[in-house]
């Protein structure tokens, strides 16, 4: 089965940035079940749609199928407010894929950087940009962004 075994990281400074491209991410959820989340995903001139597991640990499971680009749009109408918005870039460090977004709209000002394992207990060079982590808390979730913008924390 597809497992999705992911670590999320504050950014300490803005020194990820230098030379990356970034892609448009638009995203929406179906369902914010923990046990269900049901997301709808328009990345570039591509589109998703992605079901995930509740959590154990940093180990859910992961099921995503392109989807026609149409589809997806006609889908986000359905889906809860606000839609999440963010520029992902991918940086190669020390042989690890790193995706750190930079969040739009609703949750501009929040800007994340996630490492994907093979397995939890994965050994991996931490980049020099990446701070607190917040692999655990789940207002960090992208789902949990969606229900709950980062503009709108109380408390930061």
């Amino acid at each position: 089965m597809p497992k999705e075994i992911e670590r999320k990281f504050l950014l300490r400074d803005e020194s990820w940035k230098d030379g990356s491209s970034g892609c448009h991410y638009l995203q929406g959820y179906l369902s914010l079940d923990p046990a269900r989340i049901v997301r709808v995903r328009k990345a570039g001139p591509s589109a998703y749609l992605t079901i995930k597991g509740i959590s154990h640990g940093t180990t859910r499971l992961e099921f995503e199928y392109p989807i026609p680009l149409p589809d997806a749009e006609a889908l986000f109408a359905m889906c809860v407010s606000p839609l999440v918005e963010k520029m992902r870039y991918t940086i190669d460090y020390h042989g690890k894929r790193w995706e750190v977004d930079e969040f739009h709209g609703e949750n501009e000002g929040l800007v994340m950087a996630e490492i994907e394992l093979s397995r939890e207990d994965e050994p991996f060079d931490m980049s020099p940009w990446a701070g607190q982590e917040v692999s655990h808390d789940r207002r960090y979730y992208n789902a949990s962004l969606s229900a709950h913008p980062f503009k709108s924390w109380r408390t930061r």
